[in-house]
């Protein structure tokens, strides 16, 4: 029994049996005298471990600690002196007066200090410097920075880097010294070093001599030295330059892989941000294709694989460079050239075909990660001869692999239906098959999601995934499944030839599942009874809806008398064939701006004039996924590492991202409300979807406009860059000249961004406000930026005293009818021009000689009107005739619709009739006049 009880002790870890009040009680045996090294090392490994587990020490507790720990600062043991300085750095967090043992670390960063001593009391002193201390230690670091010892060198310039988010300015300084640790030739004499490890038997420390030949160093020294130099972009680029010149050459400067890899990095970030270099960059990349170092061929074959309009010609030596690695001994070197070619397949799948061969050797390869990638790679690279080949090899491993590569073995077959219809059964019986092996949720999702792509992209095979999808609910585990798979077999089954046969497994779900599955089941259901035409099939739904009635849930019997009234009385409209919903974003916003203005409280609520989008666009916004780059050391974020806050340029009115989001103008709303000057100007009605660009992306100045709408203003947001990192502009001012005098705007207010350094965007507003409320103004603005220049440093950015007065001309900003109006969805055009009637109808016949053709004329009238095409009529189906139907709001939450009614003739070009109707002659009439 003790046996057994030792065994299990000893399986589970001793550490197991103690907690932190034991831990605390034992470190009176750091106070002893004289010090038992090996019970201090036992004490701390268990204060690690319980740190390790996420337990947290007291303010009073950490410090207490922290100072009986730095009492073993006396022992001359090597390995008990390295577990201090782990404690230390963990504790120095949370306990208090933690500076007291600088003086203590400042003694082993002395030369002539043992190097385990050294280099440890650098990282530790890193953890308790602030920004006021560091000017102090700057000699000390900078000499550790150029050490002959490579682990010293090593451990001040990771310290400096992690520095730089505190002491921006000091480090700075440190850049002639970051150089030198580069440059360096690699060290070939015998440096002395503390053992590691010592016998916790022995009491005398044991040391030994050790060669270093680790050119680590160059890559910590490249990283410090990108962080210092990044915000200059000239300093990158000649960066670049120097260190690349020699690359891959016996005489090359930089001899560590992982500082070759940080290159091609820089290199790539060089070709970002300045187009013009792209060829000079890509020649570098393909020079690296050929160094003797496998990391580096790997890194500059993916860089040259993730340039943006990269040819297939561009894209060969680094398809090829892959292609070689495929056929390695090493794993890992066959996973990265696998993943990168399978990333290269999903944009550019003709480039990776030649590889097709290599590919299909790995399917069988013992590494199942190899293997997925390279079957998903060959599905989206190979022809339709091949799918049924690959569909059984994939079947052959799908059970040995994880969810995760089942997911991407999933999606790559949900994607390949589009591009090989005819072999739908193929694909939808291996989607079947797979749906029988055990797996989560996500797998069993990424199956459900791609036979709904059969349904939606593959019209003959709808009967059959519809089929699957039936089978698949009788023995569903997951509620959020069924109901998805319930909803699409209420839209798509009552289209089919034989509708009936769904009904049966639906309402299976309404007697054997929970209440969630049930109150689907009920609307599926419903559908079927509104959208069938047979009397028959009505009857019958309603006589099993009339079943749901005595549910035990309150949800599933409310529904089932809503829609049992809806097929009786046949008002379905609005509440079964309905697709539409509101623009919730907007919805929210307007009802806050109604709520918090008292003013507003005598009218009622207008919900007409928010605007209405499909239930499909309303999934794709929630469906989008937001996320941002972390800073690394080699990492391709545009923001330095550790940054600390920057002047955006414009005070409290920091500049808003053109990126896409869920709802940009919700943003643009929320910081306009920040601005005091804007709070008498109401809700905002529409801002413009996409920014417009005033000025080419290389001038020495990038300013692009947005033009918010309210109901008596116009504000139009100039967001201004600097790309200039020698001067600072402040006091920078938009003067903006209409071309008409007589149009009906007056200049209310000008708000400047105080100042712009370098790469830092900002934000200058002109507001203006129609004195005429009936008119709305077409015109165009001239645009002209006044400000005032200041030489400044490119390293410190610190602006001089004096500076000049400056101006800069821009490109023109039209207002049109366009901005007043908000694009809007409705299910049914139909039923909506009908119920507007003729009396404000305008009719107009026109040539459009600016459109070449029936598609131009479509998005030519969508920019001019500003309103959204219904139904996919934005699209033209190849004919020489084509009616489009517009729907929007205007401002004032006017309803508007329109139809244009197009024809083409090579000789005469596109001849469009446009009706427009809305509740107001006038608005109808305007609406016209966008056009005419």
């Amino acid at each position: 029994m003790a046996t057994s009880l030792l065994l299990t002790i000893g399986r589970i870890g001793y550490h197991h049996y103690f907690d932190k009040t034991t831990v605390l009680q034992e470190a009176r045996v750091f106070n002893e005298s004289p010090i038992n090294a090996r019970k201090c090392r036992a004490l701390l490994t268990k204060i690690l471990y319980l740190i390790s587990l996420g337990e947290t020490f007291g303010t009073t507790e950490a410090t207490e600690l922290f100072f009986s720990v730095t009492k073993l600062f006396q022992s001359k043991d090597s390995a008990l002196r390295q577990m201090v300085y782990l404690v230390i750095k963990e504790l120095s967090t949370v306990a208090e007066d933690v500076i007291m043992v600088t003086s203590s670390l400042m003694k082993d960063m002395q030369p002539t200090s043992e190097v385990m001593y050294r280099a440890n009391a650098i990282r530790v002193l890193r953890k308790i410097t602030d920004a006021s201390m560091l000017q102090g230690l700057e000699r000390f670091l900078k000499a550790a920075i150029v050490d002959k010892n490579a682990k010293v060198s090593s451990a001040a310039l990771v310290s400096s880097y992690h520095l730089y988010g505190i002491a921006r300015e000091v480090v700075k300084r440190w850049a002639n010294e970051a150089q030198e640790a580069i440059n360096a030739k690699p060290q070939s004499a015998v440096s002395a070093a503390t053992s590691y490890v010592t016998s916790f038997g022995g009491s005398a420390p044991q040391t030994y001599t050790a060669v270093s030949n680790s050119n680590i160093v160059q890559y910590h020294a490249l990283g410090l030295l990108y962080a210092i130099r990044q915000k200059d972009r000239m300093a990158v680029s000649k960066l670049v330059q120097n260190y690349a010149a020699k690359s891959g050459m016996s005489g090359s400067v930089l001899r560590s892989p992982f500082a070759q890899c940080l290159l091609v990095r820089y290199a790539c970030k060089v070709m970002e941000e300045d187009p013009s270099s792209t060829r000079a960059v890509y020649e570098l990349l393909e020079g690296w294709l050929r160094h003797k170092s496998e990391m580096v061929n790997l890194e500059a074959a993916k860089a040259i694989c993730e340039i943006k309009d990269a040819t297939a010609k561009e894209l060969f030596p680094a398809v090829t460079t892959l292609q070689n690695f495929l056929s390695s001994g090493k794993p890992s070197i066959k996973f990265a050239a696998i993943r990168a070619l399978n990333k290269l397949a999903m944009t550019q799948p003709a480039a990776v075909a030649p590889c097709n061969i290599d590919m299909e050797n790995m399917i069988t390869d013992q590494n199942r990660s190899i293997s997925t990638f390279a079957i998903t790679t060959l599905l989206k690279t190979g022809n339709e001869a091949s799918v049924e080949r690959l569909m059984k090899q994939i079947s052959g491993f799908m059970s040995e692999i994880t969810d995760e590569s089942k997911v991407l073995v999933v999606e790559a077959v949900g994607s390949l239906c589009i591009k090989f219809p005819a072999k739908h059964h193929v694909m939808l019986s291996f989607l079947s098959g797979a749906l029988r092996d055990d797996g989560g949720y996500d797998f069993k999702r990424a199956v459900v999601e791609a036979i709904f792509n059969f349904v939606k992209y593959i019209p003959e095979s709808k009967e059959a995934a519809l089929s699957h999808l039936c089978e698949i609910i009788e023995d569903c585990e997951y509620s959020k499944l069924s109901v998805k798979i319930l909803h699409l077999l209420g839209v798509e089954g009552p289209k089919c030839p034989q509708p009936t046969k769904y009904i049966r497994y639906i309402y299976n779900r309404v007697i054997l599942e929970n209440a969630v599955v049930r109150g689907a089941a009920v609307s599926a259901l419903a559908k079927f009874g509104v959208n069938v035409e047979d009397e028959a099939v009505k009857q019958s739904v309603k006589v099993l809806l009339s079943r749901c009635l005595d549910d035990a849930d309150d949800e599933v019997r409310d529904r089932a008398t809503m829609y049992l009234n809806v097929i009786n009385t046949g008002d379905e409209k609005g509440y079964v064939k309905d697709d539409s919903t509101y623009a919730l974003a907007y919805l929210e916003r307007q009802l806050l701006t109604y709520v918090s203005n008292p003013e507003m409280a005598e009218t009622p609520f207008d919900l007409s004039a928010i605007p209405k989008i499909s239930r499909q666009d309303e999934q794709e916004r929630g469906t989008q996924e937001l996320g941002g780059a972390l800073p690394s050391l080699g990492g391709r974020s545009n923001t330095p590492p550790h940054s600390g806050s920057a002047s955006n340029g414009a005070g409290s009115r920091p500049a808003i991202s053109s990126a896409p989001s869920l709802d940009q103008q919700a943003l643009y709303a929320q910081k306009l409300a920040e601005v005091p000057e804007f709070a008498s100007f109401g809700p905002l009605f529409k801002s413009t979807a996409k920014p417009v660009e005033l000025t080419e992306s290389e001038t020495e100045y990038a300013v692009s406009c947005v033009k918010h709408v309210f109901s008596h203003h116009v504000v139009f947001q100039f967001n201004i860059k600097n790309t200039l990192n020698d001067s600072v502009l402040e006091d920078v001012n938009v003067l903006m000249t209409p071309d008409n005098d007589d149009v009906s705007l007056v200049e209310k207010v000008l708000i400047p961004a105080p100042q712009l350094v370098y790469d830092v965007p900002g934000v200058a507003y002109v507001a203006y406000e129609r004195t005429v409320l009936d008119d709305y103004p077409e015109c165009t603005f001239t645009n002209e930026l006044k400000f005032i220049v200041k030489d400044c440093d490119p390293q410190t950015g610190e602006p001089d005293e004096e500076g000049f007065e400056d101006d800069y001309q821009v490109e023109e900003v039209s207002l049109a009818i366009a901005d007043f109006v908000l694009p809007s969805y409705i299910p049914s055009f139909n039923k909506a021009w009908e119920e507007l009637g003729d009396e404000n109808e305008v009719v107009e016949t026109l040539a459009l000689t600016s459109s070449p053709g029936l598609q131009e004329a479509c998005r030519d009238l969508i920019a001019l009107l500003g309103m959204q095409a219904l139904e996919n009529t934005g699209n033209v189906q190849g004919s020489n005739v084509h009616t489009m139907i517009l729907s929007g709001i205007f401002i004032g939450g006017v309803r508007v619709l329109a139809r244009c009614r197009m024809t083409y003739d090579s000789s005469t070009g596109v001849t469009l009739q446009l009706g427009i109707r809305s509740a107001n002659a006038e608005v109808s009439q305007v609406m016209i006049g966008a056009i005419a």
